[in-house]
């Protein structure tokens, strides 16, 4: 998967995520993606390099750093709780998708609890 490639089937799937927020906190050159005000995705271009960031589980972010030469800590995030996705031959838009997911599903999670259920009644 190259960049622009990496970029578009990001975009894709956190569109299609519930209630999710496409927004521009930062430029017409980044897309953020929020569930209520909070981000869970994002894209930029560092160097020439197109990548996204997605909130990770810190043992789960070593795990993929250690199995994927992709995925790297966050660029100009919390290097704990964030991890980049770079453009990579081996990346497929499977691992890309669980990777978006797990980021939303760890946003929504930290919400608070009437939030969690207004998000699941509607």
């Amino acid at each position: 998967m190259n960049g622009e490639q990496l970029h578009q089937k990001a975009i894709e799937i956190a569109r299609n995520l519930p209630f999710s927020q496409q927004t521009h906190p930062f430029g017409p050159d980044y897309e953020v993606f929020k569930i209520l005000e909070k981000m869970f995705m994002l894209t930029a271009e560092v160097a020439g390099v197109k990548m996204i960031n997605v909130k990770c589980d810190p043992y789960k972010s070593q795990e993929y750093q250690e199995l994927y030469s992709f995925i790297i800590p966050g660029y100009h995030m919390n290097k704990k709780h964030w991890i980049s996705i770079t453009p990579h031959k081996n990346l497929t838009s499977d691992l890309l998708q669980d990777l978006i997911h797990d980021s939303y599903d760890l946003v929504v999670k930290k919400l608070p609890l009437k939030d969690q259920k207004r998000l699941k009644n509607q």
